[in-house]
């Protein structure tokens, strides 16, 4: 604490002093400048759906919430019959079986899980393996908890897979954590089970905690069908597996996710959560049960449409000279940037100011990502023309 002419500052702890801010976060405060300038922005950089969950999930919510016990605390972790859905799930999507509440803890979203599983296992001085590019928390809760963040390039040529035989044993003997993404997010990559058999080689080799980050899973086009990695026999001796419905359900802001796997880092995440956090809106719990639950068909036909936003935007941004491989899986595309552009901050802030379209730059998700812009496919379909058509007229006036 300084004191300058009578006025307090205070200074943020050493453990996040120099965390920097959520770069989405630093992005809504530019978009909200620009709207107040009247100018119309299309949002291809967030991956928020933007189609409603099925009509009868919000009937579920709705009934619920009209219900005169149904507003107080729920259990720690989730009740009862919301462990029982995720085992449900899990049993029909992937074939694998889970024991309710000693394998499955709900999560308020998995962003907090990711953190919280952090929070629960990493000590000073540990080595946690990220992969770059990717979500940040992975990285940043690491270096939170004092941990040594060591990244894992992802690039083109090796399917965007880390190559696990290129880390030291040195680094491997220090790991705590893997973190692990499959299918990709930011690059639409897909993982087979044989890399998931390779990784978790490694974990039981060197006695870490593998941490697959699942929420893509059931965004899948043509006849591909993302996996789980505890389809592996064995996988939850070392294995834990986040998943959500904010992807696969449309749910994004319920924030309602699960972990599940390894019994004994689901109680240590359990037990931080129980420290922090009071549970959920029994509501929000019974629309989670009723999605995991009823029939799942529409969900194909909800990723014909991200399917048509997809190829739009292959078609437009190959024809501008950029490369992108079609992603299988996922909610997005990952564009590498033509050899004329050196800087993906600066284009997107170029984009975003001449046209009103916003994309995430590459670099925002690790320095491997330098080079690349990624395209979320979570806008209205004629917004995503749209913001192409802008793109390819931006193009054409720059020559």
């Amino acid at each position: 604490m300084q004191t300058e002419n009578n006025k307090i500052t205070f200074h943020p702890a050493d453990r996040i002093s120099s965390i920097e801010p959520y770069f989405f976060s630093i992005l809504n405060k530019k978009i909200q400048q620009l709207k107040s300038q009247k100018i119309d922005v299309i949002r291809i950089d967030m991956g928020s759906p933007d189609l409603p969950p099925p009509s009868s999930i919000i009937d579920v919510m709705i009934e619920t919430a009209r219900k005169n016990d149904t507003h107080g605390y729920t259990p720690y972790g989730g009740t009862k019959a919301f462990h029982q859905a995720i085992s449900v799930y899990y049993k029909n999507r992937f074939n694998v079986d889970l024991i309710p509440q000693v394998e499955t803890l709900a999560l308020i979203g998995s962003k907090e899980g990711l953190y919280n599983l952090t929070m629960a296992l990493v000590n000073p001085g540990d080595v946690v393996l990220y992969p770059d590019p990717g979500y940040s928390v992975y990285r940043t809760a690491a270096l939170i908890a004092g941990a040594d963040a060591y990244p894992m390039p992802l690039i083109s040529s090796n399917q965007y897979l880390p190559d696990l035989d290129q880390i030291p044993s040195a680094v491997f003997e220090k790991t705590k954590l893997l973190w692990l993404n499959y299918p990709n997010m930011p690059t639409g990559s897909i993982a087979p089970l044989e890399f998931f058999e390779k990784a978790i080689w490694f974990g039981r080799k060197y006695g870490f905690v593998i941490a697959h980050d699942n929420p893509y899973a059931d965004i899948c086009f043509g006849s591909y069908k993302a996996p789980s990695i505890l389809q592996i026999s064995g996988s939850t001796d070392v294995v834990v597996e986040f998943n959500s419905l904010s992807k696969t359900y449309n749910m994004a802001g319920w924030r309602l996710g699960m972990l599940v796997g390894n019994s004994q880092v689901v109680q240590y995440v359990d037990n931080i959560k129980s420290q922090m956090d009071s549970g959920h809106f029994e509501a929000i719990l019974q629309s989670g049960i009723y999605a995991l639950t009823s029939d799942q068909s529409w969900i194909q036909e909800r990723n014909k449409i991200y399917e048509e936003r997809r190829d739009i935007v292959l078609l437009a941004i190959r024809s501008l000279g950029f490369f992108a491989e079609t992603p299988p899986a996922s909610l997005y595309v990952w564009a590498k940037l033509p050899e004329s552009i050196s800087s993906s901050m600066d284009f997107c802030s170029n984009v975003l100011e001449k046209t009103g379209v916003s994309m995430t730059p590459g670099v925002v998700f690790g320095q491997s990502g330098e080079g690349y812009i990624r395209i979320s496919l979570g806008t209205a379909t004629p917004r995503i023309k749209e913001a192409m058509d802008r793109l390819i007229g931006w193009f054409d006036r720059q020559e």
